[in-house]
């Protein structure tokens, strides 16, 4: 079974966590505040509490995951979009992680990078958050096709 990690698992992670689950992915979703592990549970996933600004908190939540989704659109951290985005990728590509879905745009050409460097599955989100339907349709689609 493919398991999804999904760092910055808040509203619009638990939506895509219910989705996933509902496709058959098991989901670990990650939050940085231990309080709000309750409703990542609720929403059918396993909860981590993790920092994405401390990759050292991300690495052992790696384990048995098949693809990591990136949803830090929001975070006004450009750390977060740059040289923690980029050392996330290139630390799973020494992982069984088989691909990597970003939301967003800020961040996009370095996934795109690393995806041809590595020759790694990526795919970029860029459907804006606002309109959730057709945002939370482009990630299924791009979970899914970073898995075939």
């Amino acid at each position: 079974m493919a398991r999804a990690l999904i760092v910055g698992c808040g509203c619009r992670g638990q939506s895509l966590a219910r989705e996933l689950a509902a496709d058959g992915i098991a989901v670990r979703g990650t939050t940085r505040r231990a309080e709000a592990t309750a409703a990542i549970e609720a929403a059918g996933a396993e909860a981590a509490v993790a920092d994405p600004e401390r990759l050292a908190t991300l690495v052992p939540q790696l384990a048995g995951v098949t693809v990591v989704c990136w949803l830090l659109r929001s975070s006004d951290d450009p750390s977060l979009h740059g040289e923690r985005l980029e050392a996330m990728l290139e630390h799973i590509v020494d992982t069984p992680v088989r691909g990597f879905v970003y939301e967003g745009t800020a961040g996009a050409d370095l996934v795109r990078v690393a995806g041809e460097r590595w020759r790694m599955p990526v795919r970029v989100v860029s459907e804006p958050p606002e309109a959730h339907e057709r945002w939370l349709a482009a990630m299924r689609e791009a979970v899914a096709g970073v898995l075939a």
